[in-house]
């Protein structure tokens, strides 16, 4: 198993209503939870949060001026859009470390707080491409108020361009992957792995991953790069990004058995697909650059940036908008991760499930609402204030223009969004809790009756009825 949670590797609303502030979420009868929304940081890519062991989750990621190190940590998620920031470290006035600086990534490593990045030096023209990995190194226990200064140049294979790595823990030993331009290899970066021996040594030679070769992988630029390790149901995960940085970039994905020898690159298999891609339905550009982590109930949760447009003016490196995004990370049956799409804007979406039924979710076919399997953005559904107090709306993520609504003859099912009393009130539920943590939703329109499945459809029954108590997960 992976250890230490302190590493990246561990882990619109309707339209009508899409300005309305979110609600809190209750995750016990008694405790509200504030809900995270997206985007949770503006301006913040290239974005790794995870939870310490201390409760406190922490997030760096690249600013725009690409010039200096940042880190905010909060108590909980959506507490990290409004976390004071602090600035560890500044680029330097001149020399190897005074140009772009790409890609933080923090690390607690024999009792060490390292944060990795990659950096290149001034001056203009190609040299500022001269990119490499390097390391700060905190002298205190707390990251945010200790004193960082240089550790020093990360020791890779080959004096070529390298950046983005992260370091994951595996049955015992501590391995570092990276990306990097291998001479005699015309790509832009590849995927590499090995022990690390000390922050900036490793313990033996490097392994070749994988080299972008497909078409997904070659779109503008020939590009492997970003890994992020999740380890679930007995395999390692190991996410990338590929193709250009504007609305070309996607995630991809290798997996290799957790009995296997990951040094050996034939253990670990490619996806033929990307896993994870822009989306015309959420207006989620250019999704990539992720890292894993764990709500406050310890879901998994994927974090990744993504812009809200895709028309970009000059070069995409500089268009600031890439935002930190999260959102809940599910399983298909065979154990491996379902990104989905990116959720778009707005509280983070749930599944619902009826009580005693983890097999089936509420779910949509077109405007058809119904409770049964589904594509998993089918299932997913944002809670969004309704237009009675203490009410919410239901919104797939895939028809954020649509909602669930109780028809004139009592059915259930989506319709376009209005700003009329009459459709927001028929479109209004109350969430109230169940038994064994359950939910109800009571509907604004009929008072003596929550949403209820039967015979695999959405329908209305009475409120007390044991088929109206529905999991949220």
């Amino acid at each position: 198993m992976i250890l230490n949670l302190s590493r990246r590797n561990f882990i619109a609303g309707t339209a009508a209503l899409s300005a309305v502030p979110a609600i809190a979420r209750a995750t016990s009868p008694t405790a509200l939870q504030p809900i995270a929304q997206n985007p949770l940081v503006r301006q913040r890519a290239d974005a790794q949060v995870f939870r310490h062991d201390d409760g406190y989750y922490y997030l760096t990621g690249s600013v725009p001026e690409y010039d200096r190190l940042v880190l905010r940590r909060s108590r909980t998620l959506a507490g990290l859009a409004t976390a004071e920031e602090r600035v560890l470290w500044r680029h330097l006035a001149s020399g190897p470390l005074s140009g772009f600086i790409w890609a933080p990534e923090l690390h607690l490593i024999d009792g060490k707080w390292v944060m990795y990045f990659a950096a290149g030096p001034s001056g203009g023209g190609e040299d500022v491409f001269r990119i490499r990995t390097y390391a700060i190194v905190c002298d205190g226990a707390d990251p945010m108020t200790g004193n960082w200064s240089v550790l020093g140049q990360f020791q890779a294979p080959w004096d070529s361009f390298n950046l983005d790595s992260t370091v994951f823990e595996h049955r015992g030993k501590r391995y570092f992957v990276w990306a990097q331009r291998e001479p005699g290899i015309e790509t832009n970066s590849n995927l590499y792995i090995a022990p690390l021996a000390t922050p900036l040594t490793l313990g033996a030679k490097a392994t070749r991953l994988t080299v972008p070769t497909l078409d997904w992988e070659i779109r503008g630029f020939k590009v492997a790069e970003a890994p992020a390790i999740l380890a679930r149901n007995g395999r390692l995960f190991m996410s990338y990004s590929a193709s250009a940085t504007d609305a070309r970039y996607c995630l991809g994905m290798l997996t290799a058995d957790a009995d296997a020898d990951i040094m050996d690159a034939g253990a670990w298999t490619k996806s033929p697909q990307p896993v994870f891609t822009t989306s015309e339905v959420t207006k989620v550009y250019g999704p990539g650059h992720n890292s894993f982590t764990v709500d406050e109930e310890g879901r998994d949760i994927l974090v990744y940036h993504g812009r809200d447009y895709r028309a970009i003016t000059g070069d995409p490196l500089f268009d600031p908008n890439r935002h930190t995004r999260i959102q809940r990370l599910y399983y298909k049956a065979d154990g491996s991760p379902d990104f989905g799409i990116p959720v778009g804007n707005g509280p983070l979406p749930d599944r619902f499930s009826p009580a005693g039924r983890r097999d089936a979710y509420l779910a949509h076919e077109g405007t058809r609402a119904l409770v049964g399997q589904g594509a998993l953005p089918s299932t997913q559904f944002r809670q969004m204030p309704g237009r009675i107090s203490g009410s919410v709306t239901l919104s797939p993520v895939d028809m954020p223009d649509y909602c669930l609504a109780v028809g004139q003859d009592g059915s259930v099912g989506l319709e376009k969004a209005e700003t009329n009393a009459g459709f927001l009130r028929r479109a209004s539920f109350v969430r109230r809790p169940a038994p064994d943590g359950a939910v109800r939703f009571t509907a604004a329109a009929h008072p003596d009756k929550a949403l209820a499945h039967r015979d695999g459809a959405l329908v209305l029954g009475a409120g007390n009825d044991a088929s109206t108590a529905w999991l949220v997960s």
